[in-house]
């Protein structure tokens, strides 16, 4: 499985995405092309949430007001396994889920 980039988080935890991933996500609406995307939305996310059920999950959301749909939020979701994460699935949204982490 090959991995199409590493970058660190905002919490300084590495997280890669995988060829595999990226072409799941690229079914989605105005994913092509989105690799900068995600990764700017995991390094400077607008907020970032997590289930209740299962804190090994994190959604990074950044807003992309030029975004041609009503969907301007991208979401990215995170499972962290050992400190480090992977990409699970990333798509545009218009409104943002999950409970905010406390700092």
């Amino acid at each position: 499985m090959g991995i199409i980039f590493e970058i660190m988080d905002k919490n300084g935890r590495k997280i890669s995405l995988s060829q595999k991933r990226y072409k799941h996500l690229q079914k989605y609406p105005h994913m092509h092309d989105s690799i900068e995307n995600i990764k700017t939305t995991l390094e400077k996310p607008t907020t970032v949430r997590y289930k209740e059920e299962d804190e090994t999950v994190s959604f990074f959301y950044k807003e992309f007001k030029h975004n041609d749909s009503s969907e301007k939020y991208l979401l990215v979701s995170v499972k962290y396994l050992n400190d480090e994460g992977f990409v699970i699935t990333a798509f545009y949204t218009n409104k943002i889920t999950g409970t905010k982490w406390k700092i």
